[in-house]
């Protein structure tokens, strides 16, 4: 299923069943089926028109909502292997812990809402009437070292815009994680329809604005006094990039 596609269901059931799987990210049949209370013979009816339709798919005994975001890419930089791959539900906890060890830096604060977020949903991707929510990761012998993030509301005058967060660990740059990281996100913005990408830094980032850069994102404003950090009042430089 595409992102931003228009979601229709066929029978008020499909559509619980969707809304269940896609606000827990992944979810047991039997607890799903139970707490919405569908008899076993309809759920299993409901089910498989959902995974014909692509809206659901069954994984490790989990039903999760299909996002087409592609495959696991291998890369090897010097002595560092390294993966990147669509992120799953599972990857939350390794990823809200990749945010927040990278907002410790106190250079990135709407990714640090970001984390604040998906922990509180409990829910990493999201793709629903109001809004679509992918992730990306990079890791390292299994483990999240890195992400990148792109949100969507489901607004018509917004629809072709998109916000990016990315980031990498302290310990694991300087091999190229973050720009391949980056282009997986934007080669998926392109994919699913969104024209432009944005996001905004601090000032004091000078590392990440001049790797956004680095990679064609151009200033568009500068709000000035707009954080404060460590009670000094600091910038916020929005930037984004063209697709089309």
């Amino acid at each position: 299923m595409e992102i931003g596609e228009s979601l229709e269901f066929g029978h008020e059931d499909r559509k619980r069943i969707y809304e269940y799987v896609e606000r827990h990210g992944a979810a047991d049949p039997d607890e799903t089926r139970d707490h919405l209370g569908i008899d076993p013979s309809g759920f299993r009816h409901h089910i498989a028109i959902l995974k014909r339709d692509g809206r659901l798919e069954e994984e490790d005994g989990k039903l999760r909502v299909t996002i087409d975001a592609g495959a696991e890419e291998e890369y090897v930089s010097e002595d560092l292997e390294f993966h990147i791959r669509p992120a799953r539900q599972e990857d939350l906890s390794g990823i809200v812990g990749a945010i927040r060890q990278v907002a410790e830096e106190r250079t990135y604060i709407v990714a640090e809402s970001v984390a604040d977020e998906i922990d509180h949903e409990e829910a990493l991707l999201r793709q629903n009437e109001l809004e679509s929510r992918m992730f990306f990761v990079a890791t390292v012998e299994e483990e999240v070292v890195g992400w990148v993030h792109l949100y969507a509301p489901e607004l018509d005058k917004l629809s072709h815009t998109a916000e990016l967060t990315v980031g990498v660990l302290e310990g694991y740059r300087g091999h190229g994680i973050g720009s391949h990281l980056l282009s997986r996100g934007l080669e998926w913005a392109g994919t699913n329809g969104y024209e432009k990408v944005y996001q905004s830094v601090p000032s004091t980032n000078e590392e990440a604005i001049a790797f956004l850069e680095a990679h064609d994102w151009e200033t568009e404003a500068v709000r000035e006094d707009h954080y404060k950090l460590d009670g000094h009042y600091v910038d916020e430089v929005m930037m984004a990039v063209e697709l089309r």
